[in-house]
């Protein structure tokens, strides 16, 4: 579900003087990464704009962020270990085509664009949703949209779990994209999840 500010995630408090503010997933995706890579995790940053900030009821407005009701939570930061290579993300990964052969997302926030392909999806619960299977082209695009509601679950062909590990192998390469825009592929990907791993401010 969308978490609000009235929840029990998270707590009001304004962003640190001198944190940085990002605008999209990719961007702070790429923010995580270098903390990270350089062992300065925890860090707090504020972000505007984004999958992960829409599932967070974030509101765009920068001058919030410096107020009392701004919205600090923390964020379990997945990491995809794809054919031996660490790929962390905040958001989602995507692998494949949407309900085609070899689909499946692994979500961190609710949103996928305008999908809502992580309906129970929560950043900040150690866990990650994870969906797999391939529909019949007939039924692809019923499925689309319906997935602009999150209505596309439960559905006979799909199978979803909440999970803090998960192994994928294919028998032959297949594209993954990452937070919306890195793209890799893969023959086997390994996920798990570093719970509480960073700081957002919305």
């Amino acid at each position: 579900m969308t978490i609000k500010k009235e929840s029990e995630y998270g707590r009001l408090e304004p962003l640190p003087e001198g944190s940085p503010v990002v605008s999209s997933d990719a961007e702070l995706r790429s923010l995580v990464c270098a903390a990270r890579s350089e062992h300065r995790l925890p860090l707090s940053v504020g972000l505007l704009a984004g999958d992960l900030c829409r599932t967070l009821g974030g509101s765009g407005d920068v001058t919030r962020l410096r107020t009392p009701e701004a919205l600090t939570v923390p964020i379990d930061l997945p990491i995809a270990v794809i054919d031996g290579t660490e790929y962390p993300f905040v958001a989602h990964l995507l692998i494949g085509r949407t309900f085609a052969k070899d689909f499946a997302v692994v979500m961190n926030a609710q949103w996928l664009g305008p999908l809502d392909l992580g309906p129970r999806s929560h950043p900040g619960d150690g866990l990650v949703d994870v969906t797999t299977g391939t529909l019949p082209w007939t039924q692809r695009r019923i499925a689309r949209r319906r997935a602009h509601s999150g209505t596309h679950l439960p559905h006979p062909a799909l199978k979803h779990r909440r999970t803090s590990h998960y192994r994928f192998v294919f028998t032959s390469p297949v594209v993954v994209q990452i937070d919306s825009l890195l793209r890799v592929n893969a023959e086997e990907i390994e996920i798990r999840v570093e719970p509480d791993a960073f700081f957002v401010v919305v």
